[in-house]
């Protein structure tokens, strides 16, 4: 639990123990210590005291009146002082020790917590043999009291004070340790993201600095091995499309004809067989295999280079793919919504946007399962969205990307793009976004 307490937590609930360690250890000093303190300051009043209980006895026993003598010494004595004489005749009041809590001087609380010592102290007076009474020693505490009790506050105003002291220079620490610290993470967490432009600002103490310094300098070294690593995968797309390019070419200019050839002599062949036979039959199915060749060709030829985009447009030849796709696949509902402005996007940028398009629904006819399905493709600001959806089984947790969507994923990374395949609502969605501004019609460097 206490890992999960933040660094201002840690870092004041130890102040705040040792501070009220603090007041508490100087509470108990002050309780022990006052009862000594007590004694100790009233020992010379007790002496004096005992020394007046002498001198009245000499004098009695001295006087010829010692009656006399005593009622001008009782009538001498202040109310007020810490000297009293109690008689012991019957009726005299009884002894009441002075009241240690008063309206101005410290609270009842406080008193209770102190230990305060008896010093009241009796010395008998007697004249001949009879015990007359005795000179008592009543100290008044209050003024010892009060200045204990000052004491006490200047001890907590000290803590109180040093405490809030402490705790503003540590909340300033903190701060100013927290600050650096939180955009270095928030600059890491940037980093994780991909996100390497914006630099992480140096600040705080040396070590912070240091630090901050050293993941901007990662972050610029990763920038560099992200554009090189874009610049390698632009060298590999473009080298897969002229690869392609040249095999359709192939294909289309080689292979196209041979085929021709064959159907033409085929059909010849048909035409002047005299009437139909074993032979006419194998015939027949030489043509048949020969059609089969030609749209399979066409079907190749398409994947590989869809030359068409160049002269219609992305958006009717996405449509023209819609279009194939229902009629191979009829048992699928499938609906779109394709944004006219695509037609205004040609290069690298539209080979992509349809090559995701044609393998999302290769996918969904292969491998979803699905009776519907939905495809759009929309230009929002510098950004073009492309979302397939379908309500088919789903995809493997171990197995995010196929052969084919991976490729993709290359051919989007070249482009600065993002492409992200997720299960949600029990449908499946691949998702793309592509940077459209500086990518519109740029050809992808060699």
């Amino acid at each position: 639990m206490w890992q999960r307490l933040s660094f201002r937590t840690q870092l004041f609930v130890p102040l705040g123990v040792i501070f009220i360690t603090a007041l508490v250890m100087g509470g108990v000093l002050l309780h022990v210590f006052t009862t000594g303190q007590l004694a100790e300051e009233n020992q010379p009043a007790q002496r004096s005291t005992r020394a007046v209980a002498e001198a009245l006895n000499n004098t009695l026993r001295s006087s010829d009146n010692p009656r006399k003598t005593l009622d001008a010494f009782v009538r001498m004595l202040d109310p007020s002082s810490d000297i009293q004489f109690l008689a012991v005749e019957t009726g005299s009041p009884p002894f009441t020790p002075r009241p240690l809590h008063s309206q101005h001087g410290p609270p009842a609380w406080f008193i209770n917590l102190l230990t305060i010592p008896d010093l009241h102290t009796a010395f008998p007076v007697t004249i001949g043999s009879q015990h007359i009474g005795d000179i008592l020693f009543v100290p008044d505490l209050s003024a010892a009291l009060f200045e204990t009790w000052v004491g006490f506050l200047a001890l907590a105003g000290f803590v109180v004070v040093l405490s809030g002291l402490t705790g503003v220079i540590a909340y300033v620490l903190a701060g100013s340790a927290l600050r650096p610290l939180q955009a270095l993470g928030d600059g890491l967490t940037r980093m994780r993201r991909g996100d390497y432009a914006k630099p992480i600002p140096v600040g705080g103490p040396p070590e912070i600095r240091q630090s901050c310094a050293e993941a901007n300098a990662l972050a610029a070294t990763l920038a560099q091995l992200s554009q090189d690593n874009r610049d390698l995968l632009h060298r590999l797309v473009s080298l897969q499309d002229d690869e392609r390019r040249d095999l359709a070419r192939e294909m289309h200019d080689e292979l196209g004809p041979l085929l021709f050839s064959i159907r033409a002599g085929t059909v010849a062949l048909v035409e002047a067989m005299p009437a139909p036979g074993h032979l006419g039959n194998s015939a027949h199915e030489v043509l048949q295999s020969v059609e089969a060749l030609q749209q399979t060709n066409r079907r190749i030829l398409d994947r590989l280079r869809p030359l068409y985009i160049e002269e219609l447009g992305l958006e009717t030849s996405v449509q023209t793919l819609l279009r194939n796709f229902r009629r191979q696949a009829p048992h699928i509902g499938l609906t779109a919504t394709i944004d006219p402005a695509l037609n205004g996007i040609d290069g690298p940028l539209a080979q992509t946007v349809y090559r995701v398009i044609q393998e999302a629904l290769t996918n969904v006819l292969r491998h979803a399962r699905a009776r519907n399905a939905h495809v759009q493709a929309a230009i929002a600001g510098d950004a073009l969205a492309v979302e397939v959806s379908d309500d088919g089984g789903g995809f493997a947790a171990d197995n995010v990307f196929g052969r084919g969507l991976t490729g993709m994923h290359e051919r989007v990374r070249a482009l600065s793009g993002s492409l992200s395949l997720l299960r949600a609502d029990e449908r499946t969605y691949v998702r793309c976004r592509l940077p459209v501004g500086e990518m519109r019609g740029a050809p992808i460097s060699g």
